[in-house]
């Protein structure tokens, strides 16, 4: 076995991990998905060629020390476990690219986590967290971060410098407000804030010229501000469910917009721009107080978007 370097072992109901393994010195890929360990040997550590590691959907409560003395590790899932807590010899593993930590019952983060200067996707979706540590800022090579079915309430300004972000999902949390420093993720192409207690947007949103997908459904909204007007590159806005009032003349601005939901708000008119939006394929307008079809709409349908009233 010392020459194997990929092993799979998913699915197999495992309750140990086999003891052969750790003759398996040269070994560069784990699989381990989908079985019923509870725990994992000491002798883990001893697998120092490890580059990839994945234990998904496992039973696992706590983690050998040894296990972050990995440093070769790329990337690591430990999600749909039962871990409650990440030692600080998590912030070792200096090479992780992936770290994926969603559907535990963690709590915190460890400051550590900002040792983990390559990381470019991190998951930690579905836990009981309410805040990140200070040194979340030093991430700064992120593109994607998964924060979905949490409890954070606010975020910190300092997410400002994940200046490499493309995506961001923060759906079904507690969050009242965004902090201004939003708008310097000017590489965002999706942001994901539905399920919210979201009331306003910082002005700053509109800084945000790369974004194509704004999903703000089930939240708190009453207004939009006008600088939402300068995404210009946006193909889906999602406000289904909100409180929105009336909408800026600035959404005519949204030249390559898509999908426009608007379902389940307070509107009572449309500004005239809406007509104009040449890519609209699809407008949803049900269940808002509309007296009557706006003439405003007659020019897409005739140019067959669909529109629902």
């Amino acid at each position: 076995m010392t020459e194997m370097h990929f092993l799979t072992l998913a699915g197999n109901e495992l309750t140990a991990v086999p003891a052969s393994i750790r003759q398996a010195t040269a070994l560069t890929s784990l699989d381990l998905d989908r079985n019923r360990l509870t725990s994992l040997p000491a002798w883990i550590g001893e697998l120092a060629q490890l580059m990839d590691l994945s234990l998904y959907h496992n039973q696992l409560i706590t983690l050998p020390a040894s296990l972050w003395q990995l440093r070769a590790l790329r990337r690591l899932n430990l999600s749909a476990n039962r871990l409650r807590a990440l030692p600080a010899g998590l912030g070792n593993l200096t090479h992780l690219q992936m770290l994926d930590l969603g559907h535990n019952a963690l709590t915190a983060v460890p400051a550590e986590i900002g040792n983990l200067r390559h990381l470019t996707f991190l998951y930690l979706s579905n836990n009981h967290l309410h805040e990140l540590p200070a040194s979340f800022a030093n991430l700064t090579e992120l593109i994607y971060l998964n924060l979905t079915d949490n409890h954070f309430v606010t975020l910190p300004a300092t997410i400002g410098a994940l200046t490499q972000l493309i995506e961001v999902r923060l759906y079904r949390n507690q969050l009242t407000a965004l902090p201004p420093t939003l708008g310097e993720l000017t590489k965002l192409k999706e942001l994901h804030l539905m399920e919210n207690k979201l009331t306003t947007l910082p002005t700053t949103i509109g800084d945000l010229r790369q974004l194509r997908k704004l999903i703000l459904q089930d939240n708190q909204l009453t207004t939009l501000p006008e600088s939402i007007g300068s995404l210009t590159n946006l193909t889906d806005l999602d406000l289904r469910n909100n409180r929105v009032a009336k909408l800026p003349a600035t959404i005519g601005n949204l030249q390559q917009l898509r999908y426009l939901d608007l379902r389940n708000n307070g509107l009572v008119e449309l500004p005239a721009a809406i007509a104009a939006l040449p890519h609209l394929e699809k407008l949803d307008l049900r269940w808002n107080k509309l007296a009557i079809q706006p003439a405003q709409l007659h020019p897409l349908v005739d140019r067959g978007c669909t529109v629902y009233v």
